[in-house]
C-alpha cells in the first residue's frame, strides 16, 4: 500500500497527467522528464492516489536537488510530512540502481583505466553525505577492485581510520594496492593536514609489506581532490 501518513489519504484524480509523464519517459528516455517530474513519478508508484508533485518539489528544495535527495539518510527523508517507508524505499531503490549502474563500469576492468568512472561513482555515492565516511578500495595485482570497504563514519582526525586496521585488512584480503577515500560534508574537498599525515603514515606502513597506495581521494559537493595529483603523496 502507498504512504498516507501525516496528513491522511489525499485522493488524486490526475490519471491523465501520470499517463503523460509515463509516455514521455518511455518515448523520450531519461532526459524527457525534469528532476521534479522524475521524483513525482517515483512517488506516484508508492502513493498512487495522491498528487505527488507538491511533495516532490518540497523534497528537492529540502535536500538541495535530486543528488542530495537520493543520497540523504532515510530517516531524514521520512521526517518530511507525507513521507513514509514505502515512498522512501522508492527513492532508495532509484539510488541503488544508479550506483550499481555506475559501479559496474569499475568492477569489470582495472580501476586505473576507468578513473573517471570511479570518480563518478564516488561522487554519486558520497558527495551529499552529511557525515564523514572513510572507505578503502582494495585492488589486486592487476588493479582490479576486490573490495570496497567502509571503515566507519566520523572525522578522520577523530581516529575513524587507523593505520594498523587498514594494513591488517589489506593483508587479510591479499590486496596489492589501495585507494583511500573520504568525504568532506562541508563541501570543500581540500585535504587537511591530518588527512595528509594519516595518508603518509599508511603509505609508509604499506611499503614494508609491499602494499602500495595509489591515491587518497576526497569527495565534496564542490568536486574532488586527489592527493596524488596535488603532489602531496
Amino acid at each position: 500500500m502507498g504512504d498516507t501518513r501525516a496528513g491522511g489519504k489525499q485522493e488524486h484524480h490526475g490519471t491523465g497527467h501520470r499517463e503523460r509523464l509515463r509516455r514521455r519517459l518511455i518515448d523520450g528516455g531519461p532526459d524527457a522528464l525534469l528532476d521534479h517530474e522524475l521524483i513525482e513519478y517515483l512517488l506516484a508508484l508508492a502513493i498512487p492516489r495522491r498528487d505527488t508533485k507538491p511533495l516532490a518539489k518540497q523534497l528537492l528544495t529540502e535536500f538541495g536537488g535530486i543528488g542530495g535527495l537520493l543520497t540523504a539518510d532515510s530517516e531524514a527523508i521520512m521526517r518530511v510530512n507525507g513521507m513514509g517507508e514505502t515512498s522512501v524505499a522508492a527513492l532508495k531503490i532509484a539510488q541503488a540502481a544508479a550506483l550499481r549502474l555506475i559501479k559496474s563500469e569499475i568492477t569489470e576492468q582495472p580501476v586505473l583505466a576507468s578513473w573517471q568512472a570511479l570518480l563518478d561513482y564516488l561522487r554519486a555515492d558520497m558527495a551529499h553525505m552529511t557525515v564523514e565516511r572513510v572507505r578503502v578500495l582494495h585492488l589486486n595485482s592487476r588493479n582490479i577492485l576486490i573490495r570496497d570497504e567502509n571503515m566507519g563514519d566520523g572525522s578522520i582526525d577523530q581516529a575513524a581510520i587507523y593505520v594498523r586496521e587498514v594494513i591488517r585488512r589489506a593483508i587479510d584480503l591479499g590486496s596489492a594496492s589501495l585507494i583511500l577515500v573520504h568525504n568532506h560534508p562541508s563541501g570543500d574537498p581540500a585535504p587537511s593536514r591530518q588527512d595528509i599525515q594519516t595518508t603518509r603514515n599508511i603509505i609508509e606502513a604499506g611499503k614494508r609489506l609491499g602494499i602500495s597506495v595509489h591515491d587518497h581521494i576526497i569527495i565534496g559537493k564542490g568536486g574532488h581532490s586527489s592527493m596524488r595529483a596535488a603532489g602531496l603523496i
